[in-house]
């Protein structure tokens, strides 16, 4: 993760609604990542698009992380970023399911592998944040 990382701490998203995350991919960035869930050890979802990181070239690297230890990683080949552009994605909360709107394709999914009543929790890190929108 970049050093620049963006934090956003109590706030309440329930399931039914979402939040979208508009940002800037600088030019020569690796990897960025987005993180919903509780809390610094607890995450709902590891959003991690990578450029050319830890062997992952334009791949995109979910996960969750249950009381600090990381699930199995899930990857996705559909890749619409691209360096030194803005960039949009929004995530549709429901009880059991993350849905992850892209820039452009079809949505991703991904099953909520901990239950857990409301996010409260994000962070990002490699993307330079311009607004976040709760929906």
């Amino acid at each position: 993760m970049a050093d620049n990382t963006f934090f956003l701490r109590n706030f309440s998203l329930k399931p039914g609604h979402a939040i979208e995350v508009e940002g800037f991919i600088p030019e020569g960035c690796k990897q960025f990542s987005i993180n919903l869930g509780k809390d610094d050890k607890n995450f709902v979802l590891h959003f991690n698009p990578r450029f050319d990181y830890l062997k992952d070239d334009r791949t995109i690297i979910l996960n969750s992380m249950v009381n600090g230890v990381w699930g199995e990683e899930l990857r996705e080949s559909f890749f619409p970023f691209h360096l030194g552009s803005d960039t949009t994605v929004c995530f549709q909360f429901e009880q059991d399911m993350i849905t992850i709107h892209l820039p452009t394709g079809n949505p991703l999914s991904f099953a909520v592998r901990s239950p857990i009543e409301e996010i409260s929790y994000l962070d990002m890190g490699g993307l330079q944040p311009k607004s976040i929108t709760l929906k």
